[in-house]
């Protein structure tokens, strides 16, 4: 039963950052029909820019708990212009164009992020500050850390708080009216380029929260760490059924609880051979038999078709 409990905590830790990333991309698809494959590599950058800022805070002799809500703060700042200016620059023009067009830009941007973070941070791996103390913490057998209780934490308030937003203020009523019918929508007076734009400015910023949570936890950055966990994220959208905010956070939690539960328990049974480091085999397994069984996805909903 510990063995269990211990799998059941590392999943929902892991899906708690996945479910962040997936209402990225789930925000903008579910406005636009738009799949942002570049959004892994905003979350990359948010994890390098909280390194870079909370370090140099914390050699100038900054407390570091100060430093951490700091570069936490540049990071979400820094997010939000970069989901912004893709939105402006790379999105907006191809609007009207053929599916395919913004899908193959999307992938070029994540190219385009990828590169410039190499160039900036360099190709070694970063170590990433220690903003909490290091706690360690005991419940039926079962150890978890000061900062997996954050991380749980983090993301329930800030999904809980997602939801609000789309569903209790004006903004969300806007969000919700140009995802149902973007022309009619603006024919009542909703402005749908700052609806779209106010979309990736806010999933950008989740981002920069799962990119701190993420470097919190492994204690290490790298330009390419986004594309995983990119392509992670698009699976639980998928699951959960990409479009809908509250299947992104089920799909983020399930698939997490997949693969530590595959991990722990499929790999004891193979004799290691398909252990922790083959966890990914678990989360494309998952994407593969949705696509074939379920495409719309376990909580999926219905949408018009889009010209």
């Amino acid at each position: 039963m510990d063995i269990f409990l211990q799998q059941i905590i590392n999943g929902l830790v892991q899906g708690s950052i996945y479910a962040l990333v997936a209402l990225g991309y789930t925000m903008v698809y579910g406005i636009m029909g738009l799949i942002n494959f570049a959004h892994g590599e905003v979350v990359m950058i948010g994890t390098l820019v909280t390194i870079t800022v909370a370090g140099l805070l914390i050699k100038v002799g900054m407390p570091v708990a100060l430093a951490g809500l700091a570069g936490l703060i540049a990071a979400i700042l820094c997010c939000m212009a970069l989901g912004w200016g893709l939105e402006r620059i790379a999105y907006r023009p191809l609007r009207n164009a053929p599916r395919l067009t913004p899908l193959i830009t999307a992938i070029g941007m994540s190219i385009v992020l990828q590169n410039l973070a190499m160039i900036i941070w360099g190709r070694n791996y970063l170590t990433f500050p220690p903003l909490l103390p290091k706690m360690d913490f005991e419940f039926a057998g079962a150890n978890f850390t000061l900062v997996q209780v954050v991380i749980v934490l983090v993301s329930a308030a800030t999904m809980g708080g997602l939801l609000f937003l789309v569903y209790r203020t004006k903004l969300g009523m806007a969000m919700r009216a140009t995802s149902q019918n973007p022309a009619v929508a603006s024919l009542m007076g909703v402005n749908i380029n700052r609806v779209i734009a106010a979309a990736f400015v806010i999933g950008s910023a989740l981002g920069a929260v799962a990119g701190v949570m993420v470097g919190t936890y492994y204690e290490i950055a790298h330009y390419q760490m986004g594309f995983m966990l990119g392509l992670k994220a698009f699976t639980a959208a998928v699951l959960g059924g990409i479009g809908n905010l509250a299947g992104a956070m089920l799909g983020g939690i399930l698939l997490g609880l997949i693969e530590a539960l595959g991990a722990g328990y499929i790999g004891d049974l193979t004799g290691g051979f398909l252990g922790s480091h083959y966890q990914d085999i678990f989360a494309f397994v998952v994407l593969i038999v949705v696509l074939m069984f379920k495409p719309s996805g376990l909580f999926g909903e219905k949408t018009g078709d889009r010209a």
